[in-house]
């Protein structure tokens, strides 16, 4: 779902600190953060918490959008960052309130969708390995960015940018056959 037209010109100009554009980009890009954090956490309730994060980190962060990727790509990046992030807080919350005692292995079937169990394992599995390949694989094969925007964005070689996803790839695939 592409963003609404204007959007690169409202980032630009809450870049150099216009109130009214960055909330005008905020209202913009608020169904579209939704949408992507929705697509990482299995809850609508962590999804929006995870958008509200997002937008919170757009507010905060962007006088530091450099430009030298497209704001969407910029905002790909800062919203896959923020639902992993909000999984990892949730799911610590949930080990103190379930006093250690550790998340089942494998998602109950009946109280869990496949899809949702699905994203829940691969959370875990991208939680597990070094968080520039959890990035790298997160943009490409799950917000589905292409090659040359990831290395854009990362400030990376294209070949760089793919190595990180093979080994990713691999790690995950490993970790995913394991649990």
């Amino acid at each position: 779902m592409p963003l609404p037209d204007g959007t690169d010109r409202l980032a630009r100009a809450a870049a150099q600190g216009d109130p009214a554009a960055l909330d005008a980009l905020l209202a913009a890009v608020r169904p579209e953060v939704l949408r992507l954090c929705a697509r990482l956490l299995p809850h609508r309730e962590d999804a929006e918490e995870a958008c509200q994060d997002a937008l919170l980190a757009i507010a905060r962060g962007i006088t530091r959008f450099e430009q030298r990727s497209s704001f969407h790509t910029w905002l790909y990046r800062l919203t896959a960052n923020r639902a992993r992030s909000t999984y990892r807080v949730l799911r610590r919350r949930w080990l103190v309130e379930a006093g250690g005692v550790p998340l089942p292995e494998a998602p109950d079937p009946r109280r869990t969708s496949v899809v949702a169990g699905t994203r829940l394992d691969l959370l875990d599995a991208l939680d597990a390995i070094r968080p520039e390949l959890a990035e790298a694989v997160t943009l490409r094969d799950v917000l589905g960015l292409g090659y040359g925007e990831i290395a854009a964005l990362l400030d990376l070689p294209e070949g760089t940018v793919k190595s990180r996803l093979h080994q990713a790839r691999q790690q995950v695939r490993r970790r995913l056959a394991d649990g």
